[in-house]
């Protein structure tokens, strides 16, 4: 299977991206083809709403998010990955999100996989990023949920290599049938 982790985190090697680096770990001992896209890394503009893309799937923006969509189209599981800000997702997530109304419809039969952390300790200060992701799910034709990992309690740069949810990665990862 091919495994496409979208780590959305804007900090170099945060949480949520060591996260995506343990999950394709597993996918890859398990013999999955794995990638990982650094949304941090990209230039991605916002949507104009122009509507042009409804008539040929075509988004008339010219930046990274066109390699990004036939990395959704073609992958068989895809994680999206990002760190909580003000009980949300970040914006570089959001963004990837919105941009891929040209070719939603193309994204489809996929499983999903969420990393989220957040220096909140109690795994309710996830729900409303939760929620946002389960809203783009719902637009994708036959969008599966297969896991969350939480890493919540990690507000500094590696405190996740202390959590548990290091391990529930890997397990993750290597568990993809």
């Amino acid at each position: 299977m091919k495994v496409l982790a979208i780590s959305s985190s804007p900090r170099r090697e945060g949480n949520s991206d060591i996260l995506c680096e343990q999950f394709l770990k597993g996918a890859k001992e398990a013999g999955h083809e794995t990638k990982k896209i650094n949304l941090s890394n990209k230039k991605i503009a916002p949507c104009s709403a122009c509507g042009v893309c409804q008539k040929d799937h075509k988004c008339i923006r010219t930046d990274d998010m066109e390699e990004i969509l036939e990395s959704l189209v073609t992958a068989d599981v895809i994680v999206l990955a990002t760190p909580v800000y003000f009980y949300s997702m970040c914006a570089q997530m959001k963004l990837m999100i919105d941009r891929s109304y040209s070719r939603f419809t193309e994204i489809k039969n996929k499983k999903f996989y969420f990393i989220v952390t957040s220096a909140d300790p109690e795994h309710k200060a996830t729900e409303e990023t939760i929620a946002g992701l389960r809203g783009f799910l719902r637009c994708l034709p036959e969008a599966e949920e297969s896991g969350i990992i939480y890493g919540c309690a990690t507000w500094d740069k590696g405190d996740v290599y202390k959590h548990p949810a290091l391990e529930k990665a890997y397990e993750a990862g290597k568990s993809i049938q």
